[in-house]
């Protein structure tokens, strides 16, 4: 298509394998591709945010079950594979891409840079919520890809609270707008794949992404040619967090929910 050789595609992101997963296949079908990547959150800044707002308790729990799922994340190598062989997709590092170093997407120098490259598509994967400051900084469609379905599953582990709650038909991803909000904007698209039993919250996420490489490239397409057609999805709206340890090992010892 015309349209995507052409296409100034800015993805941020604070990078991972599930984030360059989804650049990988974005770069596909947008050869002019380029990455704006931020440092990560300390982790003492995320625990001191959601003791704040949760109690330190629950938030120690959290920081708890993660550093599980990245221990896990060295048992599930085999699953990670087949998922990516099942969609055709790739997790190395591509050189190609040209990929801009910034403290923080929020910062001046992030900022700046995004002003540079006058993009005409901004899509987001994986990074903190953008300031008003970053927002008001690009005048083009930002589109963001969210691991779980809008708005009931909004925040973290969407796909795992969906199960959780006995709602796997809502284990799915969203791409929606982006506006002031944490994943409050208006949806795009959705997509539900069936996790296998194999699959845990270690995989859960990679499994949702390498579902969403479509819808992604879709909302794109959409955004480039004036086509977004946002509709604002029914139910309620949760803003989740990872489960603290006790959730995690409940559901998974009594239901096989890992």
């Amino acid at each position: 298509m015309q349209h995507r050789r052409e296409a100034k595609v800015v993805v941020l992101t604070s990078g991972g394998l599930n984030p360059q997963v989804m650049i990988n296949a974005l770069a596909k079908c947008f050869p002019k591709l380029q990455v704006l990547q931020e440092d990560a959150e300390p982790k003492r800044a995320i625990y001191r945010r959601r003791a704040k707002r949760l109690g330190r308790l629950t938030a120690l729990g959290q920081l708890a079950t993660m550093a599980l799922s990245r221990l896990a994340k060295q048992m599930t190598l085999t699953r990670t594979e087949e998922i990516l062989e099942e969609y055709r997709l790739w997790a190395g590092a591509d050189a190609s891409i040209r990929t801009t170093r910034v403290s923080s997407l929020n910062s001046r120098e992030a900022q700046a840079e995004i002003l540079r490259l006058k993009p005409d598509v901004v899509f987001l994967i994986s990074c903190r919520a953008l300031s008003r400051g970053t927002l008001a900084a690009i005048s083009c469609p930002i589109l963001n890809f969210h691991a779980g379905i809008n708005p009931i599953y909004r925040g973290q582990m969407g796909g795992y609270w969906a199960l959780a709650e006995r709602d796997a038909a809502n284990f799915g991803a969203t791409v929606h707008l982006v506006d002031a909000g944490l994943d409050t904007g208006d949806t795009l698209y959705e997509v539900r794949p069936s996790p296998s039993r194999r699959d845990s919250i270690a995989t859960y996420p990679l499994l949702l992404t390498a579902a969403g490489t479509q819808i992604s490239i879709r909302a794109i397409d959409d955004a480039l040619l004036g086509q977004l057609q946002p509709y604002r999805p029914p139910g309620r709206s949760v803003l989740r967090y990872p489960p603290p340890i006790w959730t995690y090992l409940l559901n998974g010892l009594t239901r096989g929910i890992w």
